[in-house]
């Protein structure tokens, strides 16, 4: 819907994803970590496309090499053994569905932690599967525009295998199959594109209009309470907001 926005845009222009820089490096190494050992304790990033996922994120938040190096050494020891993907569903102020992506080497710590940051904050925690039919996994990209019309972008994504292509504003955001992301990645960076980021998604299947300005205040300071936890990595949320009640 024009002049309306969503949970990945929002947080790009209110900045709601950047945490204390200590924070954000133990999130990376976390995930660097989890992408090892779903790797099947790989720890090569051009055997590992996960792996190269988390490293490319970490290399954007300015993490130094020698941390990433010895996230990727220490995900081989056993102190890491327990560390784990979580995943938490429930629903936020006004009702929308959300998705919560923690990592974690204690889940009787964080699920109680995340349960009470839910309730404290106008939402509730659901079932497994109470929400996750209303979101499917993609591949997403985010371009630059760099002076390029969102036709011309849109068009290049199209011929270089994408399924779906979004105007962002300042970017575009380019979705693909999931098991489909490193090919059309590495083919969109032979054109010459701004890749700024490319990532594995929740994607949301319909959306839900908030429209009014006091719910949509505590849904954005729902979700930016959310994302400050410590074992989070990702959030994920169907609503839209207009933009001036953004602003």
């Amino acid at each position: 819907m024009s002049g309306h926005s969503k949970w990945s845009t929002i947080k790009r222009q209110k900045g709601a994803a950047d945490v204390k820089r200590g924070l954000a490096f133990t999130k990376l190494s976390n995930a660097i970590t989890v992408a090892v050992k779903q790797g099947g304790g790989v720890g090569d990033p051009n055997s590992n496309f996960r792996l190269r996922l988390v490293i490319d994120a970490a290399r954007a938040a300015n993490m130094p090499k020698d941390n990433i190096e010895r996230a990727i050494q220490r995900a081989a020891g056993k102190a890491n053994a327990d560390m784990e993907e979580i995943v938490y569903e429930g629903f936020g102020p006004g009702g929308f569905s959300i998705i919560v992506e923690a990592i974690t080497d204690n889940k009787q710590r964080t699920t109680p932690i995340v349960k009470s940051a839910f309730e404290k904050n106008g939402g509730s925690i659901g079932t497994p599967g109470s929400v996750s039919y209303q979101f499917q996994q993609a591949g997403q990209i985010l371009l630059g525009k760099n002076g390029k019309s969102f036709d011309d972008i849109f068009n290049l994504a199209v011929e270089n295998g994408a399924e779906d292509v979004e105007d962002g504003g300042e970017v575009v955001l380019v979705y693909t199959k999931p098991e489909e992301l490193a090919a059309v990645r590495d083919s969109m960076l032979r054109t010459g594109v701004d890749i700024q980021k490319a990532e594995l998604v929740r994607k949301p299947i319909h959306h839900l209009q908030i429209e009014d300005r006091e719910v949509a205040k505590r849904a954005l300071a729902f979700m930016e309470k959310i994302e400050d936890l410590e074992d989070i990595q990702q959030v994920y949320a169907n609503f839209d907001i207009p933009e001036e009640l953004v602003a």
